[in-house]
């Protein structure tokens, strides 16, 4: 049986450079996505994620930075396992960049399956919220999932 994996995308319209430090960045990250963070995203490192509506760190652990154009890195995405996470970036020819983020694989069973439901919809929010942060000024997650806390 073939193993899962989660591919997602969106279009921005910003230069890769300018999504790729919001990607890297903690001071622009905390803006859309994650509460604060140890350090920047540089290849070789770890760095602690803390999200605004989980209990804890998760453990960031940076395997290849590419500027302006890949982030590579490791996480537990899924109790107990360690899944590698992609994100990609391409130029369009507009100027815009398109964002392509991956991560897994998983097997098709129940663990699995609850994963790819959940981090596929986690992932879809990282990118919405990454379009509205960077086009609008906007923090779409500031408050949007209060009624989570402490469910995780």
């Amino acid at each position: 049986m073939e193993k899962l994996e989660i591919k997602t995308g969106i279009q921005i319209a910003k230069s890769r450079a300018e999504v790729y430090e919001a990607i890297v960045d903690p001071a622009k990250m905390s803006n859309y996505f994650i509460s604060e963070s140890t350090g920047n995203l540089v290849e070789g490192t770890s760095v602690n994620w803390k999200f605004p509506e989980f209990e804890g760190d998760v453990l960031i652990e940076v395997n290849k930075v590419i500027p302006n154009e890949f982030v590579a890195f490791k996480w537990e995405g899924a109790k107990g396992k360690k899944l590698k996470v992609e994100i990609t970036l391409m130029e369009m020819p507009d100027k815009s960049t398109l964002v392509k983020v991956t991560e897994g694989k998983m097997e098709a069973d129940d663990a699995g399956i609850t994963w790819y439901g959940g981090n596929t919809e986690g992932w879809a929010n990282f990118l919405a919220c990454l379009k509205a942060y960077l086009e609008y000024g906007i923090n779409l997650r500031k408050g949007a999932f209060e009624f989570k806390k402490g469910e995780f």
